[in-house]
């Protein structure tokens, strides 16, 4: 839920052209050009209202050679036996590249029928970024939003996460696959309860702990010799293989049976047509420590095999393959690697082409690029190798602006009247504003897709020194997305990193935003005291900085924190904020604090006080043309007067609200209206009908959200409460 305190109050107007290239000009940076805007490819949403059925675990993209005791093994353990458990638990392990996913896939594939609630797939290499371990709650997150939840109704706790996935899991036989997990913490929470159901999760060593929790333990090994020289065959063409066999086994034998590395073998075979086996046996045998490095699970073998792809690249794409390894993140798009790299969109393009061509990147169904864990390794090793001392630090700063402007821009996109400490209008004068066009993708959607991307860039630029004015600006504009989605783990985590770059940078007045809006994910964390200790100091801050605004929006925030346990000084913090953006002359600050200084006053007792304050928060809202937010008051004023027993007054004012609310397409706030009316409506006994109708509207909103007041009102509707009459 989006809390307007959070969300400030100073207009900013930035002209933007449409065209893609362009350079950045700023009073903190030297220059920096960005190519290529940003890729996003919409995805068609599921139909609100049904029930969804996944099928997520990604297909096979060559023909699948052998593990045929490994299929047999999966397939004996998800038949039900007397006095076994409802729910099957695999964990298949082994080192990387070694083909656990394509098992799996393949699996999946043969057996589609066995779940008929659908296949789950969840990548925590995806979701744990440059950390040695994923934030399990946000797999939970991503489980549920496979299974049609809206990000509103998706509890902020680890804990809550976890009873739903549960709850919407229990009529359901589902296949739920977690893919390359580092610590058996991340997979134990989240198996299924429908009975016939299966969570198989593969990652390297270190999971045997979970055959404590009743998982059944499978070492996927490298291929055997028959099986490696039926995928060489298959993949290089099996006259090749047959017309020199000696040479054939040498490759296998040399690639240790390890897919990854003879898929690239293979790869270098096809787009070399003249070379030979015996040519390339001859040419690995003759690098002994690349040989000593083929045994299983090291990772200089499978760098053996990717140099010798790398070396027939063209200069072009080999420079972008080697600067990509220093990415901070995950993933990457067409415009990063041309920010990178110094080139035009279409030579990247064509970079890319090649890279992908020979399997030496991987493009996802978005349209980015990610490269293999060990690829990654091996990229980044000939960078530094072959690149000077400088370019690493070059490159950071060319991505850091590249996505600190484009972030800058959905930030505005989403909202532009909101409080911000960085001065950005000259960085951003000559950008190019790829949410301006008519084909543009939402905003919050882009900052969704790219914000793993991202919070590696906040990481990485928060090593180097020369970047902690870049860090501080980068958090501040990335913090829009977490006021519509609520990872509250990367918000935290932003926010720790922007506030303690705006320190080193001596910035008061950001530095006191910063760790104003830390204490927001600290309390939902349930952290309250570490969130106090954030309030204090950002109050501190903001004293030294002399704004009156971001002293306003600190006192708005220690409201947000008093409010729980004295509204007193709730209160009191209120009245501050409001005085000091009269002060300033912020009007829309002023009312906002006036909204939730009327809703403090009633909820202590004093609805005729609180009515007088909503009243002018909201006359001071409709003369800005915020209509989203006055509409949030005048529900707030039917509240009030709810509690004064001026019912016809009440059902009034909570009526035009929730009509402005669903006009302006706030429909969470839209329910909660409704479902007030109706209670008022019943208590008055008022027209049934009507009264069913609300409470039919709010549950229609609630179950095309997946909310967890959805069961709430279908029982109140349909036995619990009489509300027919």
């Amino acid at each position: 839920m989006t809390t307007p305190g959070a969300d400030g109050h100073r207009p900013r107007h930035i002209d933007a052209r449409n065209d893609l290239s362009g350079t950045i000009h700023g009073p903190v940076v030297q220059a920096a050009t960005i190519h290529g805007g940003i890729t996003y490819t919409v995805q068609q949403a599921p139909p609100t209202g049904v029930r969804v059925t996944p099928d997520e675990i990604p297909p096979l993209m060559v023909r699948f050679i052998n593990r045929t005791e490994g299929l047999a093994a999966l397939d004996g353990w998800l038949e039900p036996r007397e006095h076994s458990a409802g729910v099957g638990f695999a964990v298949l392990h082994g080192p990387p590249g070694v083909g656990k996913t394509a098992l799996v896939a393949r699996w999946a594939e043969q057996g589609r029928e066995r779940f008929p609630g659908g296949q789950i797939y969840v990548d925590f290499a995806s979701l744990r970024g440059e950390t040695a371990g994923a934030d399990v709650s946000e797999a939970a997150r991503c489980c549920l939003r496979s299974l049609g939840v809206d990000d509103a109704y998706i509890p902020a706790s680890f804990v809550d996460r976890v009873r739903l996935l549960r709850s919407l899991s229990a009529d359901r036989r589902l296949l739920i696959f977690l893919d390359n997990v580092s610590q058996p913490g991340q997979a134990a929470a989240l198996i299924p309860k429908g009975k016939g159901s299966f969570l198989v999760v593969a990652g390297g060593g270190g999971l045997g702990e979970l055959a404590l929790g009743g998982a059944r333990l499978m070492a996927v090994e490298p291929l055997d010799r028959d099986s490696a020289l039926e995928l060489l065959a298959d993949r290089c063409g099996t006259e090749k293989v047959a017309a020199d066999p000696a040479s054939a086994e040498r490759l296998v034998e040399l690639c240790a049976g390890l897919p990854v590395a003879l898929h690239v073998v293979a790869g270098r075979l096809v787009a070399r047509p003249r070379l030979t086996l015996a040519a390339l046996a001859a040419e690995l045998a003759a690098e002994p420590r690349r040989l000593a490095g083929m045994s299983l699970g090291k990772e200089r073998s499978v760098a053996a095999a990717f140099d010798l792809v790398y070396r027939e690249l063209d200069p072009e794409p080999a420079r972008l393959y080697r600067l990509m390894g220093w990415h901070p993140g995950p993933t990457f798009d067409a415009g990063v690697a041309a920010v990178a790299a110094g080139l035009d969109p279409r030579r990247a393009a064509e970079a890319l082409e090649a890279l992908t061509g020979a399997s030496l990147l991987e493009e996802t169904p978005d349209g980015r690029f990610r490269f293999h864990d060990l690829v990654r390794l091996h990229a980044a090793d000939r960078a530094t190798e072959e690149e000077g001392p400088a370019e690493r630090p070059a490159l950071l700063r060319r991505v850091t602006l590249h996505y600190l402007a484009l972030t800058a821009l959905a930030d505005r996109a989403i909202r532009l009247d909101r409080l911000r400490i960085a001065d950005l209008d000259q960085l951003l004068a000559t950008v190019p504003d790829p949410f301006a066009t008519p084909d543009a993708p939402r905003p919050v959607d882009w900052l969704e897709a790219e914000h793993r991307n991202i919070l590696g860039v906040l990481r990485a630029a928060a090593r180097d020194e020369a970047l902690q004015t870049e860090v501080w600006q980068l958090a501040e504009a990335f913090t829009v997305l977490f006021l519509h989605h609520r990872h509250l783990g990367d918000w935290r985590e932003s926010l720790e990193l922007g506030a303690a770059a705006a320190a080193e940078a001596l910035v008061p007045a950001a530095e006191a935003r910063l760790r104003s809006l830390l204490s927001r994910p600290l309390m939902d964390l349930g952290e309250y005291d570490a969130a106090r200790r954030e309030l204090d100091t950002a109050q501190a801050c903001a004293e030294v900085s002399g704004d009156l605004v971001v002293r306003a929006s600190v006192q708005e925030f220690s409201g947000r924190y008093w409010d729980r346990t004295d509204p007193v000084r709730a209160m009191e913090a209120y009245r501050s904020a409001l005085d000091l953006n009269t002060a300033a002359g912020e009007g829309r600050g002023a009312a906002i604090a006036a909204f939730f200084l009327g809703c403090a006053q009633d909820a202590a007792g004093n609805p005729r006080e609180a009515l007088d304050t909503l009243r002018g928060a909201h006359d001071q809202l409709l003369a800005r043309k915020d209509l989203r937010m006055a509409a949030r008051v005048r529900v707030a004023i039917g509240a009030a007067h709810d509690h004064l027993g001026e019912t016809d007054e009440a059902v009034r004012a909570l009526r035009e609200g929730a009509d402005a609310l669903r006009d302006e397409e706030a429909t969470h706030y839209e329910a909660q209206a409704l479902v007030a009316l109706a209670d008022i409506q019943e208590r008055a006994q008022g027209d049934p009908q009507e009264v069913r109708a609300h409470l039919e509207r709010a549950l229609e909103i609630y179950e095309a959200g997946g909310s967890p007041r959805a069961g709430e009102l279908r029982e109140r509707l349909t036995g619990g409460d009489d509300v027919t009459g």
